[in-house]
């Protein structure tokens, strides 16, 4: 009998066998039907790894699979490598990805069928609910839905091309601690890209009212509850809901007078809180990755040369003290 795989467990598969195959696909994704063209090895190599919600797998196929699969229930990216992929989209007929193509697959609530094709690619997955805690839109607009599967543009492509890199990157790291920041900071990173990539029913202009909304007063009372949730799990949306205006307005608000968005705002907080830590932390019994991934900063690097910038010294100099 199959069973469910347990959640947010790392995988690593190998099989040259269809069923046994067949079997595994339906517990790390979601009911499905696969064959495989006559004559034909099903040689399968899939790994999965973990990053607070979001998932990356990476997956070689070296036959051609025909799948008929029932909703994923999350939102999947695509990016081919090697081969190509025909997915079948509903009530828009057939689309082939090719290695290059960073794509959206069916839309989370659809089923989805097609074929991979002696294909190598990755599948980076996340729950329906980020796109709606990061998207600035107006309250009681309804959910975020992306209405299309193509990026708007070929800076769009490369832009979340970028992103999943960095995704895989903190994933496959094993000198990064997965700390609850890293994970949504991470998680909130690639959904804004997302947002910005994909033809969306999202609206980011600000009104008239969210104009209006841009008092200095409410400001100040946003940058109180960023000072004061910094170690936390807080998205756009929870530092609108704060002040009582729309994620729109507040973007607008932090751009008229600070010239930078609330998450930027957010980021120079976290690396304050960083820096201070840096400063009073023992060297023997902590180290600047640590420091950095506890404020949600996962790649030690660029944590770095932001810290230099903002305190003209590398973040080790202060640990040393």
């Amino acid at each position: 009998m199959t069973t469910s795989t347990p959640p947010h467990e790392d995988l690593n598969f190998d099989s040259s066998d269809l069923e046994a195959t067949e079997d595994f696909l339906v517990r790390a994704y979601t009911k499905m039907s696969i064959g495989a063209d006559d004559g034909e090895q099903a040689k399968a190599h899939i790994e999965r790894r973990w990053l607070g919600s979001l998932s990356f797998d990476e997956l070689d196929l070296d036959f051609t699979m025909s799948y008929d699969a029932a909703p994923l229930g999350r939102f999947c990216l695509c990016r081919v490598h090697e081969g190509h992929i025909e997915e079948n989209f509903i009530g828009e007929g057939a689309d082939v990805f090719a290695p290059g193509d960073v794509t959206l697959l069916s839309p989370p609530e659809l089923p989805y069928s097609g074929r991979v094709c002696k294909a190598r690619y990755d599948l980076t997955m996340f729950d329906t609910a980020l796109l709606d805690r990061v998207a600035s839109t107006a309250r009681g607009s309804g959910k975020v839905r992306l209405t299309g599967h193509r990026p708007v543009s070929e800076e769009a492509r490369q832009r979340l091309d970028r992103a999943i890199d960095y995704v895989r990157t903190v994933v496959t790291a094993d000198d990064v601690p997965a700390t609850p920041l890293v994970a949504s900071t991470t998680a909130s990173m690639l959904a804004a890209v997302v947002l910005t990539t994909f033809p969306t029913n999202a609206v980011t202009e600000p009104t008239a009212t969210d104009r209006a909304d841009a008092k200095p007063e409410l400001l100040r009372r946003a940058i109180a509850f960023l000072e004061s949730s910094a170690q936390d799990d807080i998205t756009l949306v929870d530092v609108a809901d704060s002040v009582h205006v729309t994620p729109r307005a507040l973007q607008y608000m932090f751009r008229k007078h600070l010239d930078m968005t609330p998450m930027e705002y957010l980021r120079r907080i976290r690396m304050d809180h960083a820096h201070r830590e840096l400063l009073r932390s023992d060297p023997a019994s902590t180290s600047v990755a640590v420091v950095a991934a506890r404020w949600g900063f996962a790649h030690t690097g660029r944590f770095a040369g932001m810290y230099r910038l903002a305190y003209g010294v590398n973040p080790s100099d202060s640990l040393r003290g």
